[in-house]
């Protein structure tokens, strides 16, 4: 197993304008092995999209973005690039925001610049996060939502790490997330190398440990905000809400500006990404939805770099 002590957001992902090429940290491999892909092309960085090589809402904004400075480097048609990059995913909003703000300006530079701010405005929202926990916090989260998903710090790892370096969080409780084990592989791995203490359930485990009075709150990062605060995160996400409901526990969504879609009104209108059935089996017929959405109703706050949104979503979102 390979132990990396330093996530800086440019081993994530980077643009390598001597090959030119779009460098990311394959995050198939993680977490026993620590390998780059380069992306030498639009079509190869749209596959490394699809096939989660790199993934995460805000990760995959800003590799989209280096992607439109690639593609200006060697001279490609800029619209079909952006029109290919634009399908690769389909629920995370933060692509096509990426993209429009690449549009003018289609440079390294402005790639660059869209990345370290996509860092800032992580390490914002976690201070704010920060803010929900008290000594002794017992945590769980769900899915992937660190610097591996963010292009740097992370989302709702992020809240975790800043918890944890003010001395307010205990413990973490990692839900495994199916299909593809992104919390157990990913989670545990950026909590490993920051030395938080936690631990890897099953998803099914999370009700009984909630019952057994060992989680305090649940924090979770997002791929879309509709503008009442409906929130489409890994499948799975909407269960921990109901649950976390009955045992009466906080679940704080945790998430960029650039998340957050204010043009969708309602989860309704939020595409839900459905994956190849053989992720979960390859003999019996299989459903695969990658997203589901939890209605504004069972979230207690939203929290964004400009502080933390409650509800009603409609007026603190927009606001």
């Amino acid at each position: 197993m390979t132990i990396v002590t330093n996530l800086d957001p440019e081993r994530i992902v980077r643009l390598d304008e001597q090959a030119p090429a779009v460098v990311v940290l394959d995050q198939r491999r993680l977490p026993d092995e620590v390998v780059e892909l380069e992306c030498r092309t639009v079509p190869e960085l749209v596959d490394a999209i699809r096939t989660l090589a790199v993934r995460g809402a805000p990760a995959i904004g800003v590799a989209a973005a280096y992607g439109l400075a690639l593609a200006a480097l060697r001279g490609d048609d800029l619209a079909e690039a952006e029109r290919s990059l634009a399908s690769s995913r389909p629920t995370a909003v933060n692509l096509a925001w990426a993209l429009a703000e690449m549009r003018a300006d289609p440079t390294p530079a402005r790639a660059r610049a869209l990345h370290a701010e996509e860092v800032e405005r992580c390490k914002r929202m976690a201070a704010h996060a920060a803010e929900l926990f008290t000594s002794g916090t017992r945590a769980l989260t769900h899915c992937n939502a660190g610097g591996l998903a963010t292009g740097g710090y992370g989302s709702a790892v992020g809240a975790l790490r800043a918890a944890w370096e003010r001395g307010l969080l205990e413990h973490v409780l990692v839900d495994e997330t199916r299909p593809l084990l992104q919390g157990a592989r990913l989670t545990a791995w950026e909590l490993e190398t920051a030395g938080i203490p936690h631990a890897v359930i099953a998803d099914s485990a999370a009700a009984s440990m909630m019952a057994r009075g060992e989680v305090d709150l649940i924090v979770t990062g997002a791929d879309r905000i509709a503008a009442n605060g409906d929130t489409a995160n890994k499948i799975g996400t909407y269960s921990l809400a109901v649950l976390a409901r009955h045992h009466d526990i906080p679940l704080y969504v945790v998430a960029p500006t650039s998340t957050v879609d204010l043009a969708t009104a309602t989860g309704a209108g939020i595409p839900i990404e459905e994956r190849d059935p053989a992720e979960i089996t390859a003999r019996f017929t299989a459903r695969n939805p990658a997203f589901d959405v939890t209605p504004h109703e069972l979230i207690a706050a939203i929290v964004t770099e400009t502080g933390v949104h409650r509800p009603p979503y409609a007026e603190s979102l927009s606001a």
